[in-house]
């Protein structure tokens, strides 16, 4: 019952809070105004949202982490390729294979890529079943292909409860 009245009920949530935070007031009009919002917000655009995800929250959260770590690793990193000798930098491209067609396993997954410094998702091809990285420093691009299929993708797969067996892939 409560899905047919907030079918996507955390972007209801968010949508009540960020009113909320916006009027700075927890007067009752504000709080009428945010729950109308969260109401009608979703209602009017839910044929164009697909279907909200069980997602597994350990796994979202122990993802969350690593890329935080990623992140903060790969500024040094990155720092340091900058203003270290130009020479020492071997740029790659590497095609890293999707799993899956999973709209939000890519589209996430291209979104990681490119928030981690140093690499850049440049294209999402799912007609190949690929994403097209460019890499600033890579030494091996078949290790770090893997890296991003174990680190990332594997993860990904785990909080959308996607089967990469049923979807006929080994990756």
């Amino acid at each position: 019952m409560l899905a047919r009245w907030f079918p996507h009920p955390w972007l209801s949530l968010l949508l009540a809070a960020a009113w909320l935070a916006l009027s700075n007031s927890l007067e009752p009009v504000h709080l009428l105004s945010a729950l109308a919002l969260a109401w009608l917000i979703p209602r009017l655009i839910r044929d164009l949202l697909l279907p909200a995800s069980r997602v597994h929250w350990p796994a979202a959260i122990a993802l969350t982490l690593v890329v935080l770590k990623d992140i903060v690793v790969s500024n040094v990193v990155v720092a340091k390729l900058v203003l270290g000798p130009q020479g020492r930098m071997r740029p790659a491209w590497l095609e890293v294979p999707l799993v899956g067609d999973h709209p939000m396993v890519n589209a996430l997954l291209a979104s990681i890529i490119t928030t981690t410094p140093g690499t850049v998702s440049a294209t999402l091809d799912e007609k190949r079943g690929v994403i097209l990285v460019h890499a600033l420093d890579c030494g091996d691009p078949q290790a770090m292909t893997q890296d991003i299929v174990e680190r990332y993708q594997r993860p990904l797969l785990r909080i959308f409860r996607v089967d990469r067996h049923a979807i006929g892939t080994s990756a």
